[in-house]
């Protein structure tokens, strides 16, 4: 084996919970502290801790990303009620990744990865399809209320001076409903916009983007216009050196014509639609854990994470003691990810050819017919060999050191 390397400046490592949580450990134990002198600056948002703290932790991990750069993140669980009550919570905790992508700023970008072995459920789709998901505003930074019986609900616009400047009836209750109020920012609309056009520059795709701007004729249509603006007065020449295009449609149409498409684009989405295309996109190309997530920021930071959530199910087993056969992929492809990522920052192409070969290794364990349980009902064209997950990182480690043999 040759020497390890030295990390010339620290990456934020976040940690997570349940079973991505066990297959971190194992991940940092097999398949990057044999290489690598990992330098880390970490953070535990594994749940009990972000209760313990209160989430301040969350916020803290959000702060040091911005001063090293680069981050990876372990994936985690945002509180449900019956969370509430499984880990005694002192209250129902934030989506840990809202709080991020806000400290941020941010953009998420996910992108399948394919192996030759497992083909698309989509037959017609021959090339990734990247996801651009809005980190800001929507759902996820919505008030909300549990009307109780009949009543009046408006919404109000207040200025700066205290002056009422607009008011609308949102609905007249005859009995109990239920109410949402969502909000987005022109600054953070207009920082996804140049993230997304500058992502399809650098990949050389053609770039997307859906709303339903006949219905919201306003919410909708502000992301519509801001989206245009930008384009046709910052990136419609170079779009046109490159000899890539963008395209606006209705997000219904969107998702018709991508089904039919061959891939190999970027589709920009808001923070909901996001949310939900980037996990269909995962599952028509083959698997949730065979997904890259990164969020990447308006002032060059970037946070790396799997896509998947904490496979609790597999977490229930191994706290059994039963064997599991969880997918590591894309959690193996976040460190890459981020290694890669601090790399290039540094001018460290010895951190940057590792991250290329463990890549390249785990892709050529599965292709050689190596594979978790959830690749193996996928997999076409060979007859596969399931492994558990310790067994599966031990496979990838031995092509690791055989490259460096």
């Amino acid at each position: 084996m040759s020497e390890k390397i030295i990390m010339k400046n620290p990456v934020v490592e976040i940690d997570g919970d349940e079973m991505t949580r066990i297959l971190w450990a194992e991940i940092k134990k097999e398949l990057l502290s044999p290489y690598v002198t990992l330098l880390t600056d970490y953070y535990d948002l594994g749940l009990p801790h972000r209760d313990e703290t209160d989430d301040k932790v969350t916020a803290d991990a959000g702060a040091a990303i911005k001063k090293h750069r680069v981050g990876v993140k372990c994936a985690t669980i945002t509180p449900n009620e019956q969370r509430v009550e499984d880990y005694h919570l002192k209250q129902m905790w934030k989506s840990p990744n809202a709080t991020i992508r806000a400290i941020l700023d941010g953009t998420v970008f996910r992108e399948p990865i394919l192996v030759n072995c497992v083909r698309p459920a989509v037959r017609n789709w021959e090339r990734p399809i990247t996801i651009a998901r809005h980190a800001y505003g929507d759902v996820y930074k919505a008030a909300e209320y549990r009307v109780p019986g009949a009543g009046r609900a408006e919404l109000v616009f207040t200025d700066a001076g205290g002056t009422e400047t607009w008011r609308e009836t949102v609905c007249d209750f005859e009995g109990p409903g239920v109410l949402q109020g969502m909000h987005n920012k022109d600054d953070s609309i207009k920082s996804f916009a140049h993230a997304c056009f500058r992502f399809a520059l650098d990949k050389k795709q053609d770039l997307w983007f859906s709303t339903k701007d006949t219905i919201s004729k306003q919410y909708d249509q502000t992301f519509k216009n801001l989206f245009q603006v930008i384009y046709e007065t910052e990136y419609k020449s170079a779009f046109e050196q490159a000899g890539i295009t963008y395209f606006y449609t209705l997000i219904d149409d969107a998702v018709a014509r991508v089904i039919r498409s061959e891939g190999g684009f970027v589709w920009a989405c808001k923070n909901y639609d996001g949310d939900v295309m980037s996990d269909m996109v995962s599952t028509a190309f083959g698997s949730l854990a065979m997904m890259t997530s990164v969020l990447v920021s308006p002032d060059g930071c970037f946070e790396y994470e799997a896509a998947h959530g904490t496979v609790t199910r597999h977490y229930y087993r191994h706290l059994k003691g039963e064997e599991t056969s969880t997918n590591p992929i894309a959690t193996i492809f976040a460190w890459s990810g981020a290694l890669r990522k601090r790399g290039e920052l540094d001018g460290d192409e010895a951190l940057t050819r590792f991250a290329d070969r463990l890549e390249a290794a785990s892709l050529q364990t599965i292709e050689s017919g190596l594979m978790t349980r959830d690749l193996a009902g996928l997999c076409e064209g060979l007859t596969p060999t399931i492994l558990n997950t310790a067994d599966f990182l031990r496979a990838i480690r031995a092509r690791l050191d055989t490259q460096n043999s």
